[in-house]
């Protein structure tokens, strides 16, 4: 156990040495990996009954779904805030259905969501 702590602090460091280095389109592109990387671990908690840990990783994603809501420029965005809008409101639904009806489906089609977001931001960045 004292291991896995030392390597998630190595982890944290490098993250956020990471973070402060990057771009706000990579901040973005880091939320989202996050955001899938924790949805893999909602699946095998939901999978292993660790219902707590389930739930600790439902309420990441959600906050980082806030947060990425948050960040949309509503006012000058135009169509593609809205629809951004809209797909975080989808994901954050999603996750809560998962969470109660315990369905992985639901959790996929976050991962879908998301994975196509995140294509985006990636394909938006090599162009800009």
């Amino acid at each position: 156990m004292l291991m896995d702590s030392g390597y998630d602090s190595y982890q944290q460091v490098d993250l956020n040495a990471q973070a402060a280095a990057a771009t706000p389109h990579q901040l973005v592109v880091m939320l989202i990996d996050g955001l899938l990387d924790e949805v893999e671990r909602i699946r095998g908690h939901l999978a292993e009954g660790r219902l707590a840990a389930k739930g600790a990783g439902i309420s990441k994603c959600m906050n980082i779904l806030i947060g990425l809501d948050s960040a949309l420029d509503m006012e000058n965005g135009g169509e593609l805030a809205e629809n951004l809008h809209q797909l975080y409101d989808f994901c954050q639904i999603e996750l809560y259905r998962a969470s109660v009806q315990k369905d992985v489906q639901r959790l996929t089609n976050v991962e879908t969501v998301m994975g196509n977001i995140r294509e985006g931001w990636v394909n938006f960045g090599q162009h800009a």
